[in-house]
């Protein structure tokens, strides 16, 4: 596949670093993932955050390349990206942020999206009475996450008002989300958000008035409950090859009994190279302060990324990279724009060379784990904190 760069503001080559994004990896997980859903299960692929970091404009062509056709935004401005970078027909489905004022552009290209609240199902009834096209609407039910939807006991009245403008409201879909899937200390709490969920569901059919979709399952809940894949999955931080708790990666090689330590490949790698070399003599500090003392002579490597780039300024004197398939220490503060690592040990090391901040190089990885554990972030806060303005590009 030809490498492509979409909707940056910095020409590639004068970037600083940039991202590729692996198709390899990307169809090995969707594979996988496929593989724990039965085949009338459909797949939506959710690409909220920037596609986790990943890019929209990036990751959803290469996910349609893969046969993906359902995509999942938080918000109306991810949908209308999403929309802007397809080169087929797709589903689109925003699961939270619509506006007033962007419920019309929703409506007249058949987006879907969830109402929670009466205010909005009532102006998604106005709006599509008014352009004279059905509003494609999901019932979010609130089941113990207490974030946003409906409170089961407004079901019949949202039944009968979904009945009485039914040219105007399509009932596409009832769903809700877990609250705290990935772990075991939730389970209680998940389970009883099931049986909410599964009493809805059963009113629903009694009543002839079952939705043409029905889902529930994030990336957690789709592997450790499959009893809730309903009609559809909704797949995050799986599809992009990393697990939602470490805990889940646990219970599903021990239920499985797999070989493969890690069934999922990382799609996303993160590189950058070495601007500057220089030689500290012994009992010099480095960087700013006095965080970090040269016990000996050292010969320090320049990598021109820092916190302004997403790397973060908890890794000094902490995080990892890897040069010539050597992984070597970040050394000093994390500066705005630069980092500094110890280069000592690496004799041939020259201004230009690859340096891997996420990925492989040479049998040697450096995992967004590694940034985790070391910044106090979860995966998903990390990856979405990827600027927008670093590069994207697809490779095999």
């Amino acid at each position: 596949m030809k490498p492509s760069y979409a909707n940056i503001s910095v020409k590639p080559s004068f970037a600083t670093s940039r991202l590729e994004l692996s198709r390899q990896a990307l169809e090995h997980n969707l594979a996988f993932i496929r593989r724990q859903l039965k085949p009338d299960v459909r797949y939506s692929s959710v690409v909220k955050g920037n596609a986790y970091g990943h890019g929209i404009e990036e990751f959803v062509p290469l996910a349609e390349a893969c046969g993906v056709d359902h995509f999942s935004t938080f918000s109306a401005d991810e949908a209308y990206r999403v929309k802007n970078c397809l080169s087929g027909p797709a589903t689109l489905l925003i699961m939270g942020m619509i506006d007033r004022e962007q419920m019309e552009w929703a409506i007249s290209n058949q987006v879907e999206f969830y109402v929670f609240d009466l205010e909005r199902l009532e102006h998604a009834r106005e709006v599509a009475e008014r352009i004279r096209r059905p509003a494609r609407v999901h019932l979010e039910l609130e089941t113990g996450m207490n974030r946003t939807g409906f409170e089961p006991e407004q079901l019949p009245q949202l039944v009968e008002y979904c009945r009485t403008h039914s040219r105007a409201l399509t009932l596409a879909g009832l769903c809700t989300h877990f609250a705290g899937a990935e772990s075991i200390s939730n389970f209680l709490r998940v389970k009883h958000q099931r049986k909410y969920f599964r009493r809805a569901k059963k009113w629903l059919e009694k009543q002839n008035a079952r939705p043409e979709c029905i889902h529930a399952a994030c990336s957690a809940a789709t592997i450790r409950h499959p009893d809730t894949h309903y009609d559809m999955v909704r797949i995050g931080i799986l599809q992009y090859g990393f697990w939602p708790s470490p805990e889940t990666r646990i219970e599903y090689l021990q239920k499985n009994q797999a070989e493969d330590k890690n069934p999922l490949r990382r799609v996303i790698s993160w590189k950058s190279r070495v601007m500057d070399l220089k030689t500290v003599k012994a009992g010099e500090h480095i960087g700013y302060g006095t965080t970090y003392l040269a016990n000996d002579p050292m010969k320090i490597a320049t990598i021109p990324i820092g916190y302004a780039h997403g790397f973060s300024r908890s890794l000094s004197n902490q995080g990892r990279v890897l040069i010539r398939g050597r992984r070597v220490s970040v050394v000093g503060m994390v500066n705005m724009n630069v980092i500094m690592v110890d280069a000592t040990h690496i004799q041939e090391v020259e201004r230009g060379d690859e340096v891997v901040l996420i990925g492989h190089q040479d049998g040697k990885e450096i995992s967004v784990a590694s940034f985790s554990e070391f910044s106090s972030q979860v995966n998903y806060e990390m990856l979405t904190r990827l600027p927008l303005d670093i590069p994207r590009m697809t490779i095999e």
